[in-house]
């Protein structure tokens, strides 16, 4: 137990900078794994939450801009969201890399960029902008005319109808699907350091320090099974967070509507 402390001790955030900088070379025991593939996991949640908060944003904006009657607005979210979508991540991660290294090459300011703190970032904040901009989009055709009419009845316009009833009910209706988004893109950062963005120092995320150790032992039924083990936990508290906003968002209906309004998972994305 106590080896097991000082192995956390040691590497319990050598992803961040911290601790002992080289890898155990040799006798992996089930703690080191278990300790380092934790470590890279502070990554891919950095990578998820910075992405979903800001892509949030961005997401919205993609929406209205898609269902407004100006083309000027309609079309570049229109092929913005066509664009990401229908291309691989892993192309967009693997092409991201090489253009902001040719930036740099001409200019210093783009050096963060390649980075993939910065750089994989970007790639995950506008991927994700795409595809959930895309299901706010269809929760905005679906909102019930009944609604808007009503807001009209009161004299509602502009950022008033858009704040207090269109934006609320578009976020209800999309929940369900943006916590599908949210779990996607949670999966989505463990192709980060295998797309062209380097692992700076050896510190990478959980699938990094997993694949290490299954290639220096060649038993890939270790470490594998233990960084399924800590998405499927972070998995859990996804569900559980946006469970409990989505209860948040459906207080006002009566519980027969709030059972209708459930989460189902995408098998294909």
């Amino acid at each position: 137990m106590s080896d097991c402390l000082q192995t956390i001790q040691d590497y319990g955030l050598r992803s961040l900078g911290f601790g002992e900088r080289l890898l155990p070379r040799e006798g992996f025991t089930f703690c080191e794994q278990a300790t380092l593939i934790g470590s890279g996991m502070i990554w891919n949640i950095y990578f998820g939450v910075m992405a979903l908060l800001t892509g949030f944003f961005l997401a919205t904006a993609l929406a209205v801009a898609k269902g407004s009657p100006n083309p000027w607005f309609r079309k570049p979210a229109e092929w913005f969201i066509f664009v990401f979508r229908g291309s691989p991540l892993f192309i967009q991660f693997f092409f991201a890399y090489f253009l902001f290294l040719s930036l740099k090459n001409v200019n210093p300011f783009f050096s963060p960029f390649t980075a993939a703190w910065l750089g994989a970032l970007i790639v995950l904040f506008l991927n994700t902008a795409a595809y959930t901009g895309e299901i706010f989009y269809g929760a905005l055709r679906s909102i019930p005319k009944g609604d808007t009419e009503a807001a009209d009845a009161y004299g509602m316009s502009g950022w008033p109808r858009f704040k207090r009833i269109i934006w609320p009910t578009m976020l209800r209706l999309a929940w369900p699907a943006y916590t599908n988004e949210a779990i996607f893109l949670f999966h989505a950062t463990t192709l980060v350091f295998f797309s062209g963005f380097p692992a700076w120092q050896q510190r990478g995320d959980a699938l990094y320090y997993a694949s290490y150790f299954a290639d220096k032992t060649f038993n890939p039924f270790v470490p594998y099974p233990i960084l399924a083990g800590y998405f499927i936990l972070f998995t859990l508290v996804i569900v559980f967070v946006f469970g409990l906003i989505g209860k948040h968002l459906n207080r006002h209906l009566p519980q027969p509507e709030r059972q209708r309004i459930r989460l189902r998972p995408n098998l294909i994305r």
